[in-house]
C-alpha cells in the first residue's frame, strides 16, 4: 500500500470560482441566503481543512421551498407537455457532461473519493440517469380494464392514468452525492413531480452546482429546490411537513426509521434505500483470479462507503487461504492518498466522525478476537485515511460482522456446506445486495434464489444501470429505485369508470 498527495493550488478556474462564492440554498429558481445568515463549514477530507461555508437552513427555508414547489406543481410544470419535460431532462444531462471535470473535482474535494473515480464512474452515471429518465415522460401509460363483476351489471368503460404524486422531498447521503441526486431528481421530475432536495451536510457542493444547471436547462422556477442544513433540522422538517406528499431517503437504517415516524402525520408516501451488510460468496470452482479482484472491488471501491459493499466475504474452505491471501495482496497494493492525486485508488473517509466510527469498529474486532491480515489502522495523521483491511477468525456475533461499518473493511469466513452458507449469508437484519462467484450456473442460480437481497450479482459486483430496479429486503429499505419500478414510488394510479349506458 502506497501513499500519495496532491496540491490543491492549481484547480481549474471553474472550480476555483465556484469555491469562492457563497454556497446558498436554491429556492424558487434563485440563490437564497439563510434568513438567519447562519452558515456551517464543510471540510476537505484529504487534509481536514475548511472547504466551504454553506447556508444553514431551518424550518423557515423548508417552508419557503415547499411553498415554491406547490406553486410550481400547480403552475408551469403541470402545464408543460411530456415532450417538453423530456427535452429539459436531456438538457440537464448534456450540461452535466459538459462540466464533468468540475463536477468530478468538486465531488472529490467534498466527499474524499478519488477524482479519477468520480470522473470515470459518478459523473457518467449521473448523465446516464438523466438521459434514461428523459425518455420516460412520454411513456407513462395507463390501461383499459374490463368491468365484469356480477354485482355491478352494466356497460362500463374503465381506464387508469398515472399522475404525479405531488411535492417530493429527496434526502440523500454523502457517499455518492451527485449520483444520488440524479437517482432522485430524474425519475421524480420525469413523472411530473416537483422536488425539494436536501443534500447531506457533509457534501453539499455538487448538488449546488446541479441547481445552477437546472436553471440553465430551463427547469421552471420552484420545480427543483435545494435546502442545505442538518438532518435533524432540515431533514426532519421535510419528513414531517404537511405540504410534502412523498419523501425519498437514502441513508442509514436508523434515520430511515425516524423518517417513517415523522412521515405519519399526513401519511406521506415513503421510499427508503438504507444500509447493507452484503454477503459475497466465492466457491472453489470460480475463476479465482476474477473472484479475488471482484471481492476486493466489492469492498474497497469508494473506500467501502457504499451501501451495497461486499463487506462479508464467504469462501469455500478448499480455496479459503488462496482467496484471503489474494484479497490481502490487492489491499496492500492499493494507493491510498489525496482525492485529487491522479494515482489515488483509495481516498479518505468523508469526515472525522466517520473516521472515528471505522476505527472504533477495528478496535472492536481486535478486542473480540478477529485477526487482521492486512491494514487495520489509520493511515497517517493528516486527513481521514484508513488502511484497506482484511479480517479473519471472525464469528457471527462480532460487531465487525453484524454492523454496517461503511469503510474499507471486509470480514472473511470459510464454509463447507451450501445450506449452512445460505443461513450464514442471510443471518443479518439487512438485505440490500449479495453476490456469488462460480462457474456452475445451476449452482449460481440456486444460491441467488436463496439470498434474501434486492440485488444479486453473479460473477460480478457493483453493476448498476438506470433500467435495473434497486432496493432492499428487510431493514435495507422500502420500495425500489430505478427502471420502470421507480414510478410506483413517484406516481398515483387513478381509476376512471364511465357508464356508457
Amino acid at each position: 500500500m502506497t501513499t500519495t498527495d496532491a496540491s490543491h493550488a492549481a484547480l481549474p478556474a471553474g472550480v476555483t470560482d465556484f469555491l469562492n462564492r457563497p454556497v446558498h440554498h436554491f429556492i424558487d429558481g434563485v440563490d437564497v441566503a439563510s434568513l438567519s445568515n447562519d452558515s456551517f463549514a464543510t471540510f476537505n477530507p484529504s487534509d481536514g481543512t475548511p472547504l466551504a461555508e454553506v447556508a444553514l437552513g431551518s424550518t423557515v427555508e423548508v417552508d419557503q421551498a415547499v411553498a415554491a414547489a406547490r406553486r410550481a406543481l400547480d403552475g408551469p410544470w403541470s402545464r408543460m407537455s411530456e415532450s417538453q419535460r423530456s427535452k429539459i431532462l436531456w438538457r440537464v444531462a448534456e450540461l452535466i457532461d459538459s462540466r464533468a471535470d468540475e463536477f468530478a473535482i468538486l465531488e472529490a474535494l467534498d466527499s474524499g473519493k478519488p477524482a479519477t473515480y468520480a470522473r470515470a464512474v459518478d459523473i457518467p452515471l449521473a448523465v446516464d440517469w438523466f438521459q434514461y429518465f428523459a425518455g420516460w415522460p412520454t411513456k407513462l401509460e395507463g390501461t383499459t380494464i374490463p368491468v365484469s363483476a356480477v354485482a355491478t351489471p352494466g356497460n362500463y368503460f374503465a381506464y387508469t392514468v398515472r399522475e404525479p404524486i405531488g411535492v417530493v422531498a429527496a434526502v440523500i447521503a454523502w457517499n455518492f452525492p451527485l449520483m444520488l441526486a440524479a437517482w432522485k431528481l430524474a425519475p421524480a421530475l420525469a413523472a411530473g413531480n416537483t422536488v425539494i432536495l436536501k443534500p447531506a451536510e457533509q457534501t453539499p457542493l455538487t448538488a449546488t452546482l446541479l441547481g445552477e444547471l437546472m436553471r440553465e436547462a430551463g427547469v421552471p422556477e420552484g420545480v427543483v429546490n435545494i435546502v442545505h442544513g442538518y438532518g435533524h433540522d432540515v431533514g426532519a422538517a421535510l419528513a414531517a411537513h404537511p405540504g410534502v406528499d412523498k419523501i425519498s431517503f437514502t441513508g442509514s437504517t436508523e434515520v430511515g426509521k425516524s423518517i417513517i415516524t415523522a412521515a405519519s402525520g399526513n401519511l406521506k408516501k415513503v421510499t427508503l434505500e438504507l444500509g447493507g451488510k452484503s454477503p459475497n460468496v466465492i466457491f472453489a470452482d470460480a475463476d479465482l483470479d476474477a473472484a479475488i479482484a471482484g471481492a476486493a472491488n466489492a469492498i474497497f471501491f469508494n473506500q467501502g462507503e457504499a451501501c451495497e459493499a461486499g463487506s462479508r466475504l464467504f469462501v469455500e474452505r478448499a480455496v479459503y487461504e488462496r482467496v484471503v491471501d489474494g484479497v490481502a495482496a490487492v489491499a496492500g497494493q492499493l494507493t491510498v492518498g489525496d482525492s485529487l492525486a491522479p494515482d489515488s485508488q483509495i481516498g479518505p473517509l468523508v469526515s472525522q466522525r466517520q473516521l472515528e466510527r471505522v476505527l472504533g469498529y477495528l478496535d472492536s474486532g481486535h478486542t473480540e478476537g478477529a485477526t487482521t491480515v492486512t491494514g487495520g489502522r489509520r493511515k497517517g495523521d493528516v486527513g481521514y485515511f484508513v488502511e484497506p483491511t482484511v479480517l479473519t477468525d471472525v464469528t457471527p456475533t462480532m460487531k465487525v460482522v453484524t454492523d454496517e461499518i461503511f469503510g474499507p473493511v471486509v470480514t472473511v469466513t470459510p464454509f463447507d456446506d451450501g445450506d449452512d452458507l445460505l443461513r450464514a449469508a442471510n443471518d443479518t437484519s439487512y438485505g440490500l445486495a449479495a453476490a456469488v462467484w462460480t462457474r456452475d450456473l445451476t449452482k449460481a442460480h440456486n444460491v441467488a434464489a436463496g439470498f434474501k437481497a434486492g440485488t444479486v450479482w453473479i460473477n460480478s459486483y457493483h453493476v448498476l444501470d438506470p433500467a435495473l430496479p434497486f432496493g432492499g429486503y428487510k431493514q435495507s429499505g422500502w420500495g425500489r429505485e430505478h427502471g420502470a419500478a421507480v414510478f410506483d414510488a413517484y406516481t398515483e394510479t387513478k381509476t376512471v369508470i364511465l357508464d356508457r349506458g
